[in-house]
This record gives C-alpha cells, sequence and structure tokens, in this order.
C-alpha cells in the first residue's frame, strides 16, 4: 500500500478548514513524454516549492513533479505553526553539536521565520500572519525549565521575545485552566499552510506537474508513468511520502500520520494566537480568522486513518471541557515524516541528488528554508547544506519491516506516560 493513495483521492485535497478557504489555483497539467531541465525537483511541498522558487530566481531552468497537487501533502494540512529554533531546544543542541554550531542552527531557525514571512510580503500572498504562540505547561517542573529557557534565549541568544506566564495568564489567554503556566513566543506565529503552499506555487517561475508519481531514478533522470525528465541535478523532496523511492533517505525518515479538526465559530474562547502543549503526543491548537478553534492531536503508525473525530475529540475535551456542544464541523488527517532525534534530514543522495526531509512538526518554516539551502548547493554554496547534513542522523532500528512496527511501540509508550502525567 502507498501513502500517497491510502487516505485520499487522486489529485483531491483532502476536506479540510484549508481546503475551503483556499484562494484556488488552476490545476497543472502532467508530465507526458520526454522533457529536459537544469533542475529537476520531485515533490510540491513547501521544500520542493521553495527550492523551485530560489533556484528559478537564480537561472535555473526548474521542472517540478507533484503526484496530486502542489500543496497537497503536509504543507496543504498542517497546524501552520511557524515556530522559532529547531524542533529540539537550545541546550540539547548545545549538548549535541557544541554552543558555535547550536548558535548557527537558532540563527538559521531564525532565518527560516523570516523567510515564511518575506515570501508572503514579497509575493503578495493572501496569507495573514498571526503571532504568538503559547507554550502551555501541565507541571510545575515544566513551568520552571519553561521560565529558565525564556531567561536563556534573551541571554545566550539575544531573543527577547519569549514571555513567561503564570497559570493565571496562560488561563486568561488560552481560555482553559488546564495549565500550570508556560509561556509565549511573540518572535513565532501562524498561518493558513494551504495558501501559502499555494503562494508559493503561482511564485515559483518553474515548469511544474500534477498528476506527475516519480516511479524511479536513473542517476538524474527522474521517470513518471508518462514520461521522464533528463535533468543535471534531482532535488527529493518527498518528507513522509518518499516511500520506497531512495532507501538511504526512507530509513531514517519515518512518515507519521497526524490528525486535526475545526469547530464551528466559536466567540470569545480565547485569545487569537496559535498553542501547544508539553506532551510527548503533542496537542496543538489555534483560533482561525473565522472564530473556530482548530485542533490538532493524535497520531497513528499505519497506512489507514483511524476515526478521526474520535481521535481528536478526546484530547480537545481534554484541553476544552465546555467545548462538548459544540459542533465539529472539519476533520482531516495527513501525512508527514519524523526522525530519531527530531532533527532535519539533509543527505547527498547520490551525484547530482540532494534530499531534505523529515522536520518532525516544524516544517512550516525550516522546510521552506531548507527549499533555499537546496537551491544555494545547486549553485555550488553548499556550506549550510553540510552543516545540516554533519547533524547526526541515525536509522530507526529494525529495518524496513520492523521500522512502524518499533516506532508504534515506542509512541504508545509515551503516549501512556502522557496520560499518566510523567
Amino acid at each position: 500500500m502507498n501513502l500517497l493513495t491510502a487516505n485520499d483521492r487522486p489529485g483531491t485535497y483532502p476536506p479540510s478548514w484549508y481546503a475551503a478557504t483556499a484562494t484556488p489555483l488552476p490545476a497543472f497539467p502532467a508530465l507526458k513524454g520526454a522533457v529536459r531541465a537544469d533542475v529537476c525537483v520531485v515533490g510540491g511541498g513547501y521544500t520542493g516549492l521553495s527550492a523551485a522558487l530560489h533556484l528559478a530566481e537564480r537561472g535555473f531552468d526548474v521542472v517540478l513533479l507533484e503526484a496530486h497537487r502542489v500543496g497537497f501533502g503536509a504543507s496543504g494540512r498542517n497546524g501552520g505553526q511557524v515556530g522559532s529554533g529547531q524542533r529540539l531546544d537550545q541546550d540539547t543542541l548545545e549538548g549535541m553539536v557544541g554552543r558555535a554550531d547550536a548558535r548557527r542552527l537558532w540563527d538559521l531557525g531564525e532565518e527560516a521565520k523570516a523567510l515564511v514571512r518575506d515570501l508572503i510580503a514579497r509575493h503578495a500572498m493572501p496569507v495573514p500572519f498571526q503571532p504568538g504562540i503559547v507554550h502551555a505547561a501541565r507541571t510545575a517542573s515544566e513551568v520552571a525549565h519553561a521560565h529558565a529557557y525564556a531567561e536563556k534565549l534573551a541571554r545566550d541568544y539575544d531573543y527577547d521575545r519569549v514571555e513567561p506566564l503564570d497559570a493565571a495568564r496562560i488561563a486568561a489567554i488560552l481560555g482553559t485552566d488546564r495549565f500550570r503556566g508556560g509561556d509565549i513566543d511573540r518572535g513565532a506565529g501562524a498561518i493558513h499552510p494551504l495558501n501559502f503552499a499555494l503562494g508559493l506555487a503561482r511564485a515559483a517561475k518553474a515548469r511544474i506537474f500534477e498528476g506527475s508519481t516519480v516511479t524511479r531514478l536513473d542517476g538524474t533522470t527522474v521517470h513518471t508513468a508518462d514520461g521522464h525528465v533528463r535533468a543535471d541535478h534531482v532535488i527529493l523532496a518527498c518528507n513522509g511520502y518518499l516511500g520506497g523511492l531512495e532507501p538511504g533517505v526512507a530509513a531514517r525518515v519515518m512518515p507519521i500520520n497526524n490528525f486535526i479538526v475545526a469547530t464551528e465559530p466559536v466567540e470569545g474562547l480565547m485569545e487569537p494566537v496559535a498553542a501547544h502543549d508539553t506532551r510527548f503526543v503533542v496537542n496543538y491548537w489555534r483560533m482561525t480568522e473565522d472564530h473556530r478553534l482548530l485542533f490538532g492531536g493524535g497520531e497513528s503508525y499505519g497506512y489507514r486513518f483511524p476515526d478521526i473525530l474520535r481521535t481528536v475529540r478526546k484530547p480537545l475535551l481534554q484541553v476544552y471541557p465546555q467545548l462538548r456542544d459544540v459542533r465539529i464541523e472539519y476533520a482531516w488527517g495527513g501525512t508527514l515524516a519524523i526522525t530519531v532525534n527530531r532533527l532535519p534530514c539533509f543527505r547527498r543522495v547520490a551525484p547530482g541528488v540532494l534530499s531534505a526531509s523529515g522536520y518532525s512538526g516544524h516544517g512550516v518554516a525550516m522546510a521552506t528554508l531548507a527549499g533555499r539551502i537546496l537551491a544555494e548547493t545547486v549553485a555550488g554554496e553548499a556550506g549550510r547544506f553540510d552543516l545540516m547534513a554533519s547533524l547526526p542522523q541515525p536509522r530507526f532500528p529494525g529495518g524496513a519491516a520492523m521500522r512502524a512496527p518499533l516506532l508504534a511501540t515506542a509512541m504508545t509508550w509515551f503516549a501512556l506516560r502522557d496520560r499518566l502525567g510523567v
């Protein structure tokens, strides 16, 4: 079974709030016959679209192949949060790569946020930026850590946009008393992720082909069922939908499924900010521009989606029990990709073939920046790619047959810890 077709109709965006409120983009044709290009990009999400846009700005002739529609995968279905830094905190990164490279990774994260906002403004995308992300802590020790981390970012990274929150302040912001405190990052925020992906596609001066599933690579020749692209360079930007196209990346980048619902309009629930909690299987939410609560939670590790409404409604009501009688009007799922250490996986797959993926829930900004970094690398400026590629990136244990079962076992254990409050 293929994740490209396991849960979705071919070439059709899932019935999400995002799809219902997106600014439509006419479909691109499918690839037919032989095509020549400087660069062939495989995947029409943030990584691939950003790579195509930045390559074209540098004068490269770019072909982009997408199996369904641009923004069809995680880029058009996620929580829309544009977070600071990397998926790992700076304390962890300092221990992993040292203070100097940890600072470089922080600066890349800041550049990634700025790039998202710059692209939105430069290309007049219909994508408002909603400032503020709350980090909601469940225990006193988590609150203490959040407050200490805010101090560290201001002291060591010159980042003073994180405001510590006590129980009363976080309750006033979020409209729930379920958290002991935390912080709010005023320099982060949230966007409409599908409209951003569609905006990147409009801005990219590339030849885009949709409905063009890549079946195999032959060096830097990329094959689909009805044609092929001969290129000097290939960029794999497939993330959770890579399948068996490149086993070396697939061994390090694991697809998982995540789920979101959107309620009917609810007035006065919380401030217009985004939020996520401290659970290992994280809950995340925000108010939309039309006053709906958009709430994400729950994960699965097989091919088929579970009952999404039931999966997400339970954690939603744990955070907002007052919404028990509120109608859920949209429910959808999607496939993202994680790595063992939650850092992105940048790899030189073969001569002329680059890959970036595995953003582990932190991809709106970082995947967009990855596209710029991939374009730099194709142009001969590989310093930032090499930094990312030098990060330790172990394989998932168990080989191809056992990766998903072992991951499911591990994640079930962490979910149990969440429920027990450990």
